[in-house]
């Protein structure tokens, strides 16, 4: 299937725009036309399927499930459940405020925000065709354990002091006892059809300019850069390159869709697997735009926790991955 994609770039760049397999332009453009369809069309099919299932599940049922478990198995559901849903740093946030309303430890809350921008069911197929099953399983299992480990951590210190006033009040709440729980409302299959094409339309539309601007990127970087330059400025089993690379990724943004040809990039440039993992989780979890986002319900010194946090974990990671792949 994914040929289908290389044939279309082929036609468009080689045959229509009658561009020279051998011209650098022509290289990013067919990395660029070929990586951008395989996104969209892996984007629009696999979050409508996942909708689809999602509008089946009784949300106050789901919250209530996590909240009754034993705060571990809390961590890695609420981890888990960030993985498997589609959500960006964007739509991420209005989930946050529905699980602290329900009265969900914030632990478990911030387990699923900070593994929710990382992995995506479409991230894992795109890795999986990109830099295939090994480094997507990598990809997973430290995302999550992000994820579980932040959100133990987060409890540890009692974060839902530093949230906004709001939502702490209406994390507050809803610790008190409730008259009576809301009945569950099923919908038929035409029903959970409706809401699964606007979910997926709503998503395409939030993220599709991201998939451009990281594609895009992954595109220069691919077609312009020499093979050597990012081997030689951060390549290699130099302790400073990884956390020069977590910094790096700090001012940039992208969503884990955009961030997956980069990442393809950045590999065959002769990165190291730690160093490309460290800036392309920096870039997707870490970046400006995501804490200016999340300045909407946290306070500057929770943010500031979080924001450490994430770079200590992305630099430990590079570092352990570079000196297993290295050594």
């Amino acid at each position: 299937m994914l040929s289908i994609f290389s044939q279309l770039a082929d036609w468009l760049i080689f045959s229509i725009a009658g561009l020279s397999p051998e011209l650098k332009l022509a290289q990013s453009l067919h990395f660029f036309v070929e990586d951008t369809s395989k996104i969209f069309v892996l984007l629009i099919v696999m979050i409508y399927f996942v909708a689809l299932i999602r509008a089946s599940l009784n949300v106050e049922r789901v919250r209530d499930y996590l909240v009754n478990k034993h705060k571990a198995i809390g961590y890695f559901l609420g981890s888990l459940f960030g993985a498997i849903t589609p959500f960006c740093s964007c739509s991420s946030i209005p989930v946050f405020l529905g699980f602290t309303s329900a009265g969900i430890p914030v632990g478990i809350t911030m387990a699923f925000l900070l593994t929710s921008p990382l992995i995506n069911e479409v991230a894992i197929l795109l890795l999986i065709g990109l830099v295939g099953w090994e480094i997507t399983l990598i990809y997973i299992f430290i995302g999550m354990i992000i994820g579980t480990l932040g959100g133990v951590f987060l409890d540890l210190i009692h974060a839902e002091k530093y949230l906004q006033p709001f939502a702490l009040k209406a994390y507050q709440r809803a610790k008190a006892p409730k008259d009576k729980p809301e009945a569950a409302v099923r919908m038929s299959f035409k029903e959970r059809h409706q809401f699964a094409k606007q979910e997926a339309f709503d998503i395409f539309n939030r993220v599709w300019i991201w998939v451009f601007i990281g594609v895009g990127l992954g595109a220069a970087l691919h077609g312009f850069v020499p093979e050597t330059w990012f081997a030689s400025h951060l390549g290699g089993n130099v302790w400073w390159s990884v956390p020069l690379a977590t910094i790096v990724g700090i001012p940039l943004y992208s969503n884990a869709m955009g961030i997956i040809p980069i990442m393809d990039s950045l590999i065959v440039k002769g990165l190291p697997l730690g160093t490309t993992m460290a800036f392309c989780m920096s870039t997707v979890a870490a970046s400006f735009p995501e804490f200016i986002l999340l300045k909407q319900v946290m306070q500057w010194k929770l943010l500031m926790i979080i924001f450490l946090m994430l770079l200590t974990a992305f630099t430990l990671v590079g570092w352990v991955l570079n000196f297993i792949y290295v050594a």
